[in-house]
C-alpha cells in the first residue's frame, strides 16, 4: 500500500486552470466513485477549495504507475487534455504526502498562512468521503492524524494570533477604498465559513448595512440572525443590488451568480455611484467581463495578494515553530505504518506456536488419560514443548552462523534479549 497526494494549488495553478479542475459538491461523490473503480487505488479523498483541489489516496502496486494512472484519470474527469494540466501538478508519495496533508490541515500552505478555514474543509472533504465509504485503515489514520496535529499547532504556536484570512483581507480591502464603513451597505452571497467570518469582520467596523443572502434562505437567515444581519434568497440579488455599495461573494454555484447586465442597470439606478465587488468564489460568482465597466471595483481572489502578504509577516516565526510539530507529527505517522509491517508476522508466528501448543497439549491429555503419572506428563510436555518452539529459530541460527551472516546473529540477539558482545 503507498500512500498519494495528488494536486495543484494557488501557487501551481492560475485561477481559471483551478476552477476548470475544482470538484463541486454535487459531483465530488460521483468523482470518489469513479477514481476509486480504478484498480490502483483503494482508498480516496476529495479536497477541492477556491485554492486547491487535491487528491488523497491509498494506492496498490507501483507508485509512480498509480500516480500516472490518477492523473489521466482526471484529466479525463474533467474533460481536459492530460498535456495541459500534467505541469501544474504535483505528486508526492509517502512521507512526503503525509507531510503536505499535515501542512494543508495546519494552514501552512493556504493563500493566507495559518488560516483556519482549510481545516473545515479537509474535515469536510474527509467526512463526505468517509460517509460514501471511499476511506479505510489508512487515510482514515492519516487524516486523524492530521487533525490532532493542527490542533496541536493552534494550542502551541502563535499561528492564528491575527485576524488573518481572505474574508479579513477583503474587509481590510473594503476600508482602503471606502474608508468609514458605518455609512456603507454590504452585501455577502453564501453561507459558508468564509462569510460568516466576513460578516463578523464587518460587523466589528461597524458597517452601515449587512445583508446576507443565499440560495436556501434558512439558511441565510439563521447566518443573519447570529450577525444581526437581513436575509434574502438568491432570486433577489439582482433585484436589490443597486442597494449595495460593497458585494463579497464565495458560493460554490457551479455558474455565475452576477452576470454584467445585472451590474450595468444597479449602476445606472445608482446613479453610477462605485461599487466594490469581491469574489472568492472558483468557479467565479461573478462574470469576469464586470471588471471593464465604470465606477466598478472587481477583485478575486488572486488579487488580494499584497494584503495577504503583509498580514503572513506576522505569522512566519509560528510557522516555523509549526513545521517543527508537523516534522515530529509525520515521523510518528510513519512509526505507525512501519509498524504494520510487524503485524502480520506476529500473528503467523502466534499461530504457529498456539498451534504447537495444541498438540503437545493433546498429546499430554491423552497419556494422562491412559494412566501416566502427572510428573512425568508435565516432564514431556515441558520439553516437548520447547523443543518444538527452539527447533525451527535454533536450525536458522546454525546456518546463519555456517555462512558467516553476522547481521542475522546480532538480530538475534536483539530479537531475543541475548545481551551478547560481538
Amino acid at each position: 500500500m503507498n500512500l498519494c497526494c495528488i494536486g495543484l494549488n494557488h501557487t501551481t495553478a492560475s485561477i481559471a486552470l483551478r476552477e476548470q479542475l475544482a470538484f463541486g459538491p454535487d459531483i465530488v461523490v460521483a468523482a470518489l466513485r469513479s477514481v476509486c473503480q480504478l484498480s490502483v487505488v483503494s482508498e480516496a479523498v476529495i479536497v477541492s477549495t477556491c485554492n486547491r483541489t487535491e487528491l488523497y489516496l491509498a494506492t496498490e502496486g507501483d507508485a509512480s504507475a498509480a500516480a500516472q494512472q490518477v492523473q489521466s484519470w482526471l484529466a479525463d474527469f474533467q474533460g481536459m487534455p492530460l498535456p495541459e494540466i500534467s505541469a501544474h501538478l504535483y505528486c508526492h508519495h509517502a512521507e512526503e504526502a503525509i507531510e503536505h496533508l499535515l501542512v494543508v490541515a495546519c494552514g501552512l500552505d493556504s493563500l493566507i498562512l495559518g488560516e483556519p478555514q482549510i481545516l473545515g474543509q479537509v474535515k469536510g472533504a474527509f467526512q463526505t468521503a468517509r460517509n460514501a465509504g471511499y476511506t479505510g485503515q489508512w487515510l482514515q489514520r492519516l487524516f486523524q492524524h492530521a487533525f490532532s496535529t493542527a490542533k496541536q499547532v493552534r494550542s502551541e504556536t502563535g499561528i492564528g494570533a491575527h485576524p488573518v484570512s481572505v474574508a479579513f483581507a477583503a474587509v481590510h480591502l473594503a476600508r482602503q477604498i471606502f474608508t468609514a464603513l458605518r455609512e456603507q451597505s454590504a452585501l455577502l452571497i453564501g453561507a459558508g465559513a468564509t462569510i460568516s467570518l466576513a460578516a463578523r469582520h464587518l460587523r466589528q467596523q461597524a458597517i452601515g448595512e449587512l445583508v446576507i443572502a443565499n440560495r436556501t434562505l434558512a439558511s441565510a437567515t439563521s447566518l443573519a440572525h447570529e450577525h444581526q444581519a437581513q436575509a434574502m434568497g438568491l432570486t433577489s440579488v439582482a433585484r436589490q443590488l443597486a442597494r449595495f455599495d460593497i458585494v463579497l461573494s464565495a458560493t460554490a454555484s457551479p455558474l455565475p451568480i452576477i452576470g454584467k447586465g445585472a451590474v450595468e442597470q444597479a449602476l445606472k439606478a445608482r446613479r453610477h455611484r462605485p461599487m466594490l465587488l469581491i469574489d472568492l468564489a472558483v468557479p467565479r460568482d461573478i462574470e469576469p467581463e464586470v471588471a471593464a465597466l465604470p465606477d466598478i471595483y472587481l477583485y478575486r481572489v488572486d488579487d488580494l495578494q499584497d494584503v495577504i502578504r503583509e498580514n503572513q509577516r506576522s505569522r512566519q516565526v509560528a510557522a516555523a515553530q509549526a513545521r517543527t510539530i508537523v516534522a515530529a507529527q509525520v515521523a510518528e505517522f510513519v512509526t505507525w505504518q512501519n509498524s504494520l509491517g510487524a503485524v502480520d508476522r506476529i500473528r503467523d508466528y502466534r499461530a504457529r506456536a498456539e498451534s504447537t501448543r495444541d498438540a503437545v497439549l493433546a498429546k499430554a491429555q491423552r497419556l494422562l488419560a491412559q494412566g501416566k503419572p502427572a510428573p512425568e506428563v508435565l516432564t514431556y510436555l515441558a520439553h516437548t514443548l520447547t523443543n518444538k518452539l527452539l527447533h525451527a529459530p535454533s536450525e536458522q541460527l546454525r546456518q546463519a552462523a555456517s555462512q558467516g551472516q553476522e547481521q542475522i546473529l546480532v538480530a538475534a540477539d536483539t530479537l531475543f534479549q541475548l545481551n551478547r558482545k560481538h
